[in-house]
C-alpha cells in the first residue's frame, strides 16, 4: 500500500509511505505506485504514531453510580465507592467492562495500554480476568498490566503475599501507593518491597506516589532514590506525584537533583487530578497538577494519562486521548504554539518511553506500520479543532475508522 501526500508529526514537507508484509517499507516525499498497488491520497492529512495510554484502570471503568456516586469528589471516598463495587465483582462482570472500554479507546487511535488492576482481592478477580482478556485482543491492542495494591502493600492483609502472586501471575509491573499506608515507617518499606520483587521478577515499576494535596506527603524522593541506587532507573515511574504542586520550592530545587539523577518517569492524569485535587480547600484552591511544566523543562519524561473512565472517581470519560493533552497544557501553562503543536508527544513517544515498547514503536522505515490518521494538517489544529482520528492501523492493517460528522448552517 502507498500512502500519498501525509503530514508525519506536524512536519510541513508532506510525505509518501510505502507499507509491505505490515511494516513501513519506504518513508520519503516522492515514491510512485507500483502496478496494481493500493493507492490512497491524504491529501495532507496528519499522521502520527497511535496513542498510547500510560495510567488508566480497566478494572473499575463503567462502575460511577454503582451502587452509590462519589458525591464530595474526593479521592478517598473514590476508595469506598470502589470497596462497596468489589462486592459484586465477577470475572465476567470485569471482562465484558474492560471489553467495551477498550474499543472505545481503538475508536480514537489507542494501542497501547498501562493499566493498574486492584489486586488487594485474596481472589485476584479482576487481574485473572484482565490477564485473560489481555491475550485475546492482542491482535488490536496492547495491554500492560500493574499489580496495584489500592489499600496498602503493608496496610493490607497479605498485601506483599497478593503483590507477589499478582507478578507471578503474569503482570508487567509491581505497584504501590506509598502515600495511602498506616505510616510514614510503613511508606518507606512498602516501596522497599515493591523494588524487591519487582527486581526479583523482572519486572518494571509504576507507583502511585504521592497523590495528595499534602505537603508532607514525600514518598517521591524515596522512590527516585531506590531507582537510582538500584540501577533500575527509567523502569521506574512515579505516577500523580500532585503533592509535588504543594511543594515549597526550596525543597523542589533539593529534589530535582535526585529526580534526574533516577532517570525515573512521571504520569500526570489532569483531568482527574484537577477534579480530585484541592478538595480541602476553601481559596485559593489548588489545581491538583503535578508540576508538568517544570519537570519537562529538566528533561524528565513526562507523559498524560485518562486515569479513570466512568468510575467512582471520575463520572466521566471516553477514553479519547485529547482530553488529558487539552486539560493538561491548559491548567500547567503551557499554551505557547510550539508547547501546543508538540502536545501529542505526551500521549505518544513519551508514553511509549513510559511503558518500554522500544524501538519499535514509531513511524520510521523498518518499523510496524502502526500509525493514525488525524482530520487535521497538524496537531495544534487537531487539538483546537477536536479532530476525530479517521483511520488507525497496526501492523499495516486497519482496525479502526471514523466518518467526520457533516455540519450545516440553516441560514
Amino acid at each position: 500500500m502507498l500512502i500519498k501526500n501525509v503530514c508525519i508529526e506536524n512536519n510541513e514537507e508532506l510525505k509518501c509511505i510505502r507499507i509491505e508484509d505490515g511494516k513501513f517499507k519506504e518513508i520519503r516525499k516522492d515514491l510512485e505506485p507500483y502496478a496494481q498497488e493500493e493507492v490512497m491520497d491524504l491529501e495532507g492529512k496528519l499522521v502520527l504514531p497511535p496513542f498510547v495510554e500510560s495510567h488508566v484502570h480497566l478494572d473499575t471503568c463503567l462502575t460511577a453510580g454503582q451502587p452509590h456516586w462519589n458525591m464530595s469528589g474526593t479521592l478517598f471516598e473514590g476508595i469506598e465507592r470502589w470497596e462497596e463495587r468489589k462486592e459484586f465483582l465477577t470475572k465476567k462482570d470485569v471482562m465484558d467492562r474492560v471489553n467495551k472500554v477498550i474499543r472505545m479507546q481503538a475508536s480514537h487511535g489507542v494501542q497501547h495500554v498501562r493499566t493498574h488492576v486492584d489486586i488487594n482481592d485474596p481472589n485476584l478477580t479482576a487481574l485473572e480476568a484482565i490477564l485473560e482478556l489481555r491475550e485475546e485482543v492482542k491482535d488490536f491492542m496492547n495491554i500492560q498490566i500493574v499489580a496495584f495494591p489500592q489499600y496498602g502493600i503493608l496496610s493490607y492483609p497479605k498485601g506483599k503475599e497478593l503483590l507477589e502472586t499478582a507478578l507471578k501471575l503474569g503482570a508487567d509491573a509491581a505497584g504501590a501507593i506509598p502515600h495511602f499506608e498506616f505510616t510514614r515507617e510503613y511508606s518507606v518499606e512498602s516501596l522497599k518491597i515493591c523494588f524487591e520483587l519487582a527486581q526479583k521478577y523482572g519486572k518494571l515499576i509504576d507507583i502511585h506516589c504521592d497523590e495528595i494535596d499534602d505537603e508532607a506527603s514525600r514518598g517521591l524522593e524515596t522512590v527516585a532514590t531506590l531507582a537510582y541506587e538500584t540501577g533500575m532507573k527509567d523502569q521506574v515511574t512515579a505516577s500523580h506525584t500532585t503533592a509535588m504542586h504543594s511543594y515549597n520550592n526550596a525543597y523542589m530545587i533539593r529534589l530535582m537533583r535526585i529526580l534526574k539523577m533516577s532517570n525515573i518517569n512521571f504520569v500526570a492524569n489532569p483531568c482527574v487530578n484537577v477534579h480530585l485535587g484541592g478538595r480541602a480547600d476553601t481559596y485559593p484552591k489548588r489545581r491538583g497538577l503535578t508540576r508538568v511544566k517544570e519537570l519537562t523543562e529538566a528533561g524528565c519524561n513526562v507523559s498524560f494519562g485518562t486515569d479513570d473512565i466512568f468510575d467512582p472517581w471520575n463520572p466521566m470519560g471516553s477514553g479519547n486521548m485529547r482530553d488529558p493533552v487539552f486539560m493538561g497544557i491548559y491548567t500547567g501553562h503551557m499554551m505557547g504554539y510550539e508547547e501546543i503543536l508538540n502536545s501529542y508527544k505526551f500521549v505518544t513517544t513519551n508514553a511509549a518511553k513510559t511503558l518500554h515498547l522500544g524501538d519499535s514503536y514509531g513511524i520510521q522505515e523498518g518499523n510496524p506500520a502502526s500509525f493514525v490518521v488525524m482530520d487535521a494538517k497538524n496537531y495544534h489544529e487537531a487539538l483546537n479543532l477536536d479532530a476525530p482520528v479517521l483511520k488507525s492501523y497496526k501492523d499495516g492493517k486497519l482496525i479502526a475508522s471514523c466518518t467526520p460528522a457533516t455540519r450545516k448552517i440553516l441560514f
